[in-house]
């Protein structure tokens, strides 16, 4: 058998009877046995391990670890997870009552970099990331008049903004995206959430 690692969570109690819960200096590691034949990409496995998260987070706030990290055993996970444990439990102590919310805006798509130009893979990849929709800016103006206020922190990306917000303020989070849709019904969006701590959390993890 081997662990597929969830997330991060302050307390015993916040980790749902159906995960384990691995102990980790101060802090405690969610994850779920698996076969070790089992293939992580394994479409049941997946919807399992989301549904997990839903219910964790249902249960409490938690920092989501990236879907893939796979450990032998309880041991391992320790061994990779004891360093972060401290950061980790600051932030859940300062995000206890937080979840995220995710805006994403499919604007007008800008001209793709020209492969030609670039003299490495590497260097070609990168600017096509670099490349983002073009938002509307009257509905950028309406987004940070009516969501951003309602957050505790928030980062525009290229066309997504990330928004940490208090979970008593959720229905008003609702309530401005559907007023959004109202004013900018020509402009395509998707307020997702709520999430665990991801983009507020260490970026590498």
């Amino acid at each position: 058998m081997k662990f597929v690692v969830i997330g991060a969570h302050l307390y015993r109690d916040d980790v749902d009877p159906l995960a384990e819960a691995i102990p980790v200096s101060d802090i405690f590691i969610s994850a779920v046995g698996v076969a070790d034949d089992r293939p992580l990409g394994d479409r049941d496995l997946l919807l399992e391990v989301a549904g997990l998260r839903g219910r964790l987070l249902d249960r409490a706030t938690f920092i989501a670890i990236r879907y893939g990290f796979a450990a032998r055993d309880a041991g391992e996970v320790v061994n990779k997870c004891a360093g972060r444990a401290p950061q980790w439990r600051e932030l859940l102590q300062q995000h206890r009552d937080e979840v995220e919310m995710t805006l994403k805006v499919a604007g007008e798509a800008p001209a793709r970099p020209d492969r030609r130009q670039f003299t490495s893979g590497a260097a070609y990849l990168k600017a096509l990331h670099a490349v983002a929709a073009i938002i509307d800016p009257r509905f950028r103006a309406g987004v940070d008049r009516t969501l951003v206020p309602l957050a505790t922190q928030h980062r525009w990306g290229h066309n997504e903004l990330a928004m940490l917000v208090r979970r008593p303020d959720l229905d008003a989070v609702s309530a401005a995206g559907e007023q959004l849709r109202r004013d900018f019904a020509g402009v395509p969006f998707l307020l997702s959430g709520p999430w665990p701590l991801e983009v507020f959390a260490d970026d590498d993890h």
